[in-house]
């Protein structure tokens, strides 16, 4: 078979998920299934891999679905807990309340906000959430999803507690027995290379993203000013405002990148660097010499309306809540605390992870044991289990409850009735809320994983036999040659748009990148740093997250209207991005493995 022809079978998986996403707008529930049945079809024909390699590949990936999904309930049963109980009313008030200049409003909700919601809950959230607040506000609805849209993309990178890099980068290249081998190669392990993956997309970020506050602005305030009077000049008088709150919010996510984990960026850099600009605002700094706000209504074109009307600011500052402003934030400060201590401090952290520790002279573990079966050896224990020689292959996967983030979400909601005095019907709205918001997720992450893992592992039956990612990576690496990292961030960009998950983007690409760049000898942590960058990036497309945040305004059907708006920042990230890039792996750190 020649390299074209191959080349054509192993692609065919992504091109079924392109064609029937983006050319038929099919929702991902209906697309996946099918993607994942070509993927078995082209694995068991093209690849000669063997029933039972197939059933093992696709049971890895609905294993990691299920600790996707685990963190996203955690993060949703939060979020839904902090909404019933009114402190999500105290925290908006307390950003709204700083200023009724639509443009501060932005940096402060749009950006701050949003930033902070996908840091603690990812998948969709921030836009679902702060879209209808700024709706709220008194924001033409359309306006309400670009800014929100725009304003939390630079988050998605760690979003939900850093998932995109502890499943999307950590789990894949475990994995995959080349990668991690090359891995192990350079003395690192599987979970060392992708903190390093997330210091270096975040110094990516750092040098690109801190003027998206700005761009948020700009493009609420050339599109959604005077229609008669199109102008971005209003912009300008907040440039410094939107430059000190883009600083002040990525040097200290670039340092929790860099210095603490791969869980932390996005919550601290919008803990931070709200904090400080708000601060900032209030001793008088920044603030606007005039007052800017939009058309009055009457004159609103009317796709900037959906069946939701916004209303006056009045009524979103005026819900009164028993609740401070310290207290409204404490479950979540409450949850950086219970990371900080099972990710940083020893040995508790080694405990979590089932490894076995002294304490107080006496070996102890979490784990209880391991049983033999005729489908593979289970290693059992606390709130943890291992599956090995799956169905007798050599393939493995797991899931460590007490570790991944979704345990602490979970615990932090439940502190957070105690702290808000919730009742039994509103914690039972919460956790009911957030359950609900799982099948569509359920459907869609539990197919495409699996058809990310049969893709990752279609060469692991037979040696020398390279996988489909593989061979594609490789005809990538071929086609672009030296100008590689250019495109690094694109091809992530690609991915999350045709998905709509960074997270899977990283599963699916995070590979494909590491093998391109190790066939062209290129820096392996750099450019899928740039893929993780990228797949954040491609949500600013991605189909049904623009979906999701328009069904909050009451505004369907304007997907087309909101993506092209969108352009404007997905190319300029990815293009800046790319050209770090190729600054970063030929001129500045050729040597980063």
């Amino acid at each position: 078979m020649g390299d074209a022809v191959t080349v054509a079978f192993a692609a065919i998986p992504l091109l079924v998920v392109s064609v029937l996403l983006v050319g038929f707008l099919w929702p991902a529930t209906r697309a996946m299934p099918i993607a994942w049945l070509s993927a078995l079809l082209v694995a068991f024909v093209v690849w000669g891999m063997p029933v039972r390699w197939l059933a093992a590949a696709t049971i890895e990936g609905i294993v990691i679905a299920i600790q996707i999904l685990f963190i996203v309930f955690g993060a949703l049963v939060l979020l839904y807990t902090m909404m019933r109980a009114g402190a999500f009313d105290v925290l908006n008030s307390g950003f709204a309340m700083i200023s009724e200049d639509r443009r501060v409003q932005v940096v402060l909700v749009a950006f701050f906000l949003s930033t902070f919601i996908e840091g603690a809950a990812g998948f969709g959230a921030p836009a679902a959430v702060v879209a209808p607040l700024l709706l709220g506000l008194g924001f033409p609805a359309l306006a309400a999803v670009v800014a929100a849209l725009i304003g939390h993309i630079i988050a998605v990178t760690y979003g939900a507690v850093g998932t995109p890099i502890i499943v999307g980068i950590r789990e894949p290249m475990a994995s995959v027995f080349e990668i991690n081998q090359a891995i192990e190669t350079e003395g690192l392990t599987a979970t060392e290379f992708a903190v390093n993956v997330a210091a270096w997309a975040a110094t990516y970020h750092l040098l690109v993203g801190f003027v998206m506050p700005l761009f948020a602005v700009g493009m609420v305030v050339y599109f959604f000013g005077d229609p008669a009077d199109r102008s971005i000049q209003p912009a300008l008088a907040v440039v410094p405002l939107c430059l000190f709150a883009g600083l002040s919010f990525v040097v200290p996510y670039w340092l929790s990148a860099w210095f603490i984990s791969a869980e932390f960026p996005s919550l601290v850099g919008s803990m931070v660097g709200a904090g400080i600009t708000v601060a900032a605002l209030r001793a008088g700094y920044f603030l606007p010499d005039d007052e800017w706000t939009f058309p009055d209504q009457d004159e609103w074109p009317d796709h900037w309306l959906g069946s939701i009307q916004p209303s006056d600011v009045n009524t979103v500052l005026t819900r009164n809540h028993d609740i401070s402003l310290a207290r409204a934030w404490s479950p979540y400060v409450l949850l950086v605390v219970l990371l900080l201590l099972t990710r940083v401090y020893d040995p508790f952290s080694a405990l979590l992870r089932g490894e076995q520790v002294s304490l107080l002279g006496r070996q102890v573990s979490l784990v209880l044991g391991t049983v033999a079966t005729g489908v593979g050896e289970f290693t059992v224990g606390l709130f943890l289990f291992e599956w090995t020689n799956i169905l007798g292959t050599s393939l493995e996967t797991g899931v460590n409850f007490t570790y991944v983030p979704g345990t602490w979400l979970l615990v932090s909601a439940i502190a957070a009735v105690g702290v808000f005095g919730m009742n039994r019907r509103q914690v039972g709205e919460a956790w009911v809320g957030a359950g609900s918001k799982l099948l569509a997720p359920l459907i869609a992450l539990v197919f495409v994983l699996a058809m990310a893992q049969v893709m990752l592992q279609s060469g692991s039956h037979a040696d020398g036999l390279d996988s489909m990612i593989v061979v594609l990576g490789t005809a990538t690496a071929n086609a672009f040659g030296p100008a590689y990292p250019m495109v690094a961030a694109l091809i992530g960009a690609l991915g999350a748009a045709l998905v709509g998950s960074n997270t899977v983007s990283n599963i699916t690409f995070g590979p494909f990148q590491f093998v391109a760049a190790e066939r062209l000898g290129l820096s392996r942590e750099l450019i899928v740093g740039a893929q993780t960058v990228g797949g954040a990036i491609g949500n600013l497309v991605a189909i049904h997250n623009v979906v999701a945040a328009l069904a909050t305004v009451g505004l369907i059907g304007e997907e087309g209207r909101v993506i092209r708006l969108n352009l404007i920042p997905l190319v300029y990230y990815t293009v800046f991005v790319g050209v770090w890039t190729v600054l970063f792996t030929y001129v500045f750190f050729p040597d980063v493995f």
